[in-house]
Order: C-alpha cells, then structure tokens, then sequence
C-alpha cells in the first residue's frame, strides 16, 4: 500500500505562485506514474498532470500549460507541481494520485490517492 500526503496549498492572489508537494510512504513510488488531479466546489475531479515514473514524459491539461510544471523525486518519495501565474479558475482541491492502470488522464485509472490539498486564488 501506498500513503499519499499533500501539502503546500492556501490562499494566493491571482497572478501568484504556489508549490504543492506529495510525500509518499508505505512503499517506494519509483516505479510509479504519479498524477495531480483538482476538483472543484459542485465540479468533478479533473485531469491536471501526469510524470512518468522516471521524470522523462509529462503531459498536462490544457488549462496549465505554461503555467503548472510536474517533477519528482524519486530519492525523496515525493512528487511536486509548481503552480505560476495562479488564476481564481485555478480555486480547487488538489489531490496527487499514484499508479495509473490505464488512461492517465482519467481518476478512476489511479490505485492510491492524497486527501487533497486547498489551493484558493483570489482575484
């Protein structure tokens, strides 16, 4: 089994910078595709991003790219997203996702998941 933690979240004016981490324990993720999803009030959880298990591939939604870069590190357990220029639609619960069994794009494809962090932008 895999425990995921995110942190790093809170309250940032639009046009700001937040880093969320992902601490993993139980089991190394080195071997493991890892995600962030967000999901906001009323809305379902939505694709953000996605790293190969050894940081060559990324692939992101189009709404961050350019602005949101995914990394890893594989010594640490620990996967991170680095948000810039933070718009209020970036508002949502950011949770990190390990071990995508088919389209990474889709949450119900992810074995373990966080229990989220809050990302709000206000503009």
């Amino acid at each position: 089994q895999v425990q995921l933690v995110e942190s790093g979240g809170g309250l940032v004016q639009a046009g700001g910078s937040l880093r969320l981490s992902c601490a993993a324990s139980g089991r190394t993720i080195s071997s493991y595709a890892m995600g962030w999803f967000r999901q906001a009030p009323g809305k379902e959880r939505e694709f953000v991003a996605v790293i190969s298990w050894s940081g060559g591939s990324t692939y992101y939604a189009d709404s961050v790219k350019g602005r949101f870069t995914i990394s890893r590190d594989n010594a640490k357990n620990t996967v991170y997203l680095q948000m810039n220029s933070l718009k209020p639609e970036d508002t949502a619960v950011y949770y990190c996702a390990a071990d995508p069994s088919g389209n990474y794009y889709y949450p119900q494809s992810y074995d373990y998941w966080g229990q989220g962090t809050q990302v709000t932008v206000s503009s």
